[in-house]
């Protein structure tokens, strides 16, 4: 999709009454978060997670589950009793 020819990836939009396309776009589209319909900004962090990919983001979703992983350390430890 033209819309993933940039190094971006937050939000993205789509206007269209045709239902084939909305789910091409569903598919296709390398965005955190895509709006249809409607204006592509607005969203509410803790009611709607949010995030971007590439340059606009972790991949992740500030309110989202994976979130709380960029803040954590695996670590792994060993005892001999």
């Amino acid at each position: 999709a033209i819309a993933n020819n940039t190094e971006y990836g937050l939000t993205g939009a789509v206007i269209t009454n045709n239902r084939d396309h909305i789910e091409k776009a569903r598919e296709d589209f390398h965005v955190g978060n895509l709006y249809f319909n409607r204006g592509c900004t607005g969203a509410i962090v803790g009611y709607q997670p949010f995030g971007g990919f590439n340059m606009s983001g972790t991949d992740s979703k500030a309110g989202g589950p994976d979130y709380l992983a960029l803040h954590m350390q695996a670590k792994t430890t060993s005892e001999t009793l």
